[in-house]
């Protein structure tokens, strides 16, 4: 008879494989077929289910299972891998007169022999070769130096769209390498872009240098945040081989659950070869990555195998490349654009310019350190080019054609949008507003105002915030206070019942303390830790306004950088004077019941999985916070405790693995000196 744990993992195994059976499935049908068939919802229900089920029987995890895409853990370095078949490069076409050329070399190895040709998008991003064996995806290479690269496994496992399993006519080799190009959209790289330049951090010249950046990471989890995709084109070892023409492994990639770019085309002759690259290039504007060109292959392998190849390319293949995509204008003006975060980003205004079939009259210029190092003036002519053929950036100044009164470029120490003070905190390279109640910050400081962890403010939504500022009726946090129901109630989409609402929540959150109000007000670098260690230390605004940046630097897990963003938030005189506002509509400016004894969690940092009978999620973080703890998302080895409770993730698993002490319930209660 069996026992009861051998019972319940017979029942979790069958249950376990249909899962990934069926994410995989779906995984297809999203990556490769482009034709989903469930909500991300329910995907993600069924990542859950399964995440669950491996976690209570880590016996029965694999680590081909779709839970591992994003949980890899951080390599070290990259190893080197021997490529089956050197990846080379490819010789380059200019003209159609180069490709005639290149037929008139093919047929002079082929003497009457008829040629047929494949023609492939070529896309700017990152090459890289994938190995399986009996179907299973064992290892992922960049290309290296064609014949050595470097082992980035642990990356391409995040990229959904590339198989850990095949099925179709490839499932049943023994050894299998495919070479494919790694890519990141154009939409996904614009945000990503965007989101970083509103942080403050560099950005990427190219959706190419995002891509090659994302899988060379050593953390995963990074990778895993980027949206990247990738094409593949190529079958350089099959055992045993069994294809006779490029196209059939194109088809059989398809088949076998690789995507393969739809815009390939067979051509049977270099008319349309030619007729293939024109459409190509006519409609480069309209595709999703970039692509520089077009890959032009002879079709038949055997065909490949006879012309063979140089050192450096084969000679069976060469890439015609796009006409380029530049132009010259010149600098109007320089103006500077304030962020939702307070950043302050200078643009060139240019004379209009046609590029790429659009009108370009303005450029981004990033940051103060980009406009020096290309030293952009007003008066200058510049030469421009479409990144991607979408994104127009500054490629450099001309400076023979430099205006004799041109004078270099200095960012303006007020905000031209409220004429607050603009710092550059050190070792930044972005200037930024400090004025909390700044018009062109104002919407996004006022969600995160009302956002859970801060002020609380249920039912301040976005839709609420803009009709709010938009109308002129909030040009602060304070005049929130003192928005009676009537106004409220006038608003789009807002009933009597559901202005009452909102006006009894504006009003209750007054009494959230002073932790919550720090973290609420936006203070650059404060966010809920630090506003609960500020909290702690001080008590009260009165005493925190009054504090030096020495004394705030004194408290552990402070530091010198966040002391003196706090030290210039209370420097600027707007700053002090909607503090002011908020105090005069009774927002509570004391941190009641702060702890003062023991603080027994003091530089300890811990994780927590699965639910306490006894308290919330959000209480034992603030506890954790306020006995001087630090609560993290993820286990290290630099993790103290991990606190394990109903349900547990895989959290649990990794604190195991990495001898991380876990706590019950009930030793965590003790810990912290509570009765459990």
């Amino acid at each position: 008879m069996l026992s009861p744990s051998m019972t319940r993992d017979a029942d979790a195994a069958p249950r376990i494989e249909a899962l990934r059976r069926e994410i995989r499935r779906h995984d297809e049908l999203y990556y490769a077929g482009d034709r989903p068939e469930i909500s991300d919802a329910e995907y993600d229900r069924l990542k859950r289910e399964l995440l669950r089920l491996e976690a209570a029987h880590p016996e029965l995890a694999t680590p081909d299972s779709p839970t591992r895409r994003v949980s890899g853990r951080p390599t070290e370095a990259f190893a080197a891998v021997e490529h089956r078949a050197a990846m080379l490069s490819l010789d380059n076409a200019m003209s159609a007169e180069d490709l005639r050329e290149f037929e008139a070399r093919l047929k002079r190895t082929l003497p009457g022999l008829p040629v047929e040709y494949v023609c492939e998008p070529k896309i700017d991003g990152l090459g890289v070769a994938l190995l399986y064996e009996q179907g299973h995806f064992i290892r992922g290479a960049t290309r290296g130096d064609g014949r050595v690269g470097e082992d980035i496994t642990h990356t391409l496992r995040t990229v959904k769209a590339i198989p850990e399993r095949l099925h179709g006519p490839l499932r049943a080799a023994r050894t299998l390498e495919v070479r494919g190009e790694v890519f990141m959209p154009r939409e996904a790289f614009t945000r990503l872009n965007a989101s970083l330049e509103e942080a403050g951090e560099p950005v990427f010249a190219n959706p190419r240098n995002a891509a090659a950046g994302a899988v060379r990471q050593k953390d995963p989890a990074i990778t895993a945040t980027r949206p990247l995709d990738i094409f593949l084109y190529h079958v350089s070892h099959c055992d045993p081989a069994r294809f006779t023409s490029h196209w059939d492994t194109l088809e059989a990639l398809r088949e076998s659950g690789f995507p393969v770019n739809p815009r390939s085309t067979r051509c049977a002759g270099m008319d349309e070869v030619l007729a293939s690259c024109r459409t190509i290039e006519e409609g480069r504007d309209a595709l999703d990555y970039d692509a520089d060109g077009v890959v032009v292959k002879v079709d038949d392998l055997e065909q490949q195998r006879r012309l063979g190849a140089t050192s450096h390319h084969p000679r069976w293949a060469i890439a015609y490349k796009f006409a380029a995509r530049q132009a010259t204008t010149r600098v109007l003006e320089i103006t500077i654009t304030v962020g939702k975060t307070g950043a302050l980003t200078p643009t060139a205004k240019l004379e209009p310019v046609e590029l790429a079939g659009v009108t370009v009259s303005n450029v981004s210029l990033h940051n103060e350190d980009e406009v020096r190092r290309k030293d952009v003036r007003v008066g200058d002519t510049v030469l421009i080019e479409r990144a991607g053929d979408v994104i127009p950036y500054l490629v450099q100044v001309v400076t023979s054609n430099r205006p004799r009164d041109a004078k270099p470029f200095r960012m303006p120490r007020r905000c031209p949008a409220c004429g607050g003070s603009a710092v550059r905190p050190e070792g930044e390279a972005i200037w930024r507003c400090t004025n909390i109640a700044c018009p062109a910050q104002l919407k996004e400081r006022l969600f995160h105002f009302g956002s859970r962890r801060a002020m609380d403010i249920e039912h301040l939504g976005e839709v609420v915030i803009a009709q709010l500022v938009d109308r002129g009726l909030v040009h602060d946090f304070a005049d929130l206070y003192a928005l009676p129901v009537d106004r409220l109630a006038a608003l789009d989409r807002l009933a009597d019942k559901s202005a009452r609402n909102l006006h009894d929540a504006i009003q209750t959150s007054k009494r959230r303390g002073l932790a919550r109000l720090l973290n609420g007000l936006g203070i650059r670098m404060v966010g809920e830790r630090a506003a609960q260690l500020l909290a702690s230390r001080f008590g009260s605004m009165d005493r925190l306004e009054k504090a030096s940046e020495a004394e705030i630097a004194e408290i552990y897990g402070i530091g010198p950088q966040i002391a003196q963003a706090v030290s210039a938030f209370f420097t600027e005189a707007r700053n002090r004077r909607t503090i002011e506002r908020l105090r005069e509509t009774g927002v509570a400016m004391a941190e009641e019941g702060r702890h003062q004894g023991p603080q027994p969690l003091r530089g300890k940092t811990l994780v927590l999985t699965g639910s306490l009978r006894s308290l919330t999620r959000d209480q034992v973080k603030d506890l954790v916070i306020r006995l001087g703890g630090r609560v993290s998302g993820s286990v290290s080895k630099k993790t103290d405790y991990v606190v394990v409770g109903e349900d547990p993730g895989s959290k649990a698993d990794d604190a195991r693995r990495l001898k991380v002490e876990i706590l019950g319930e009930e030793d965590f209660l003790r810990l912290v000196g509570r009765t459990p």
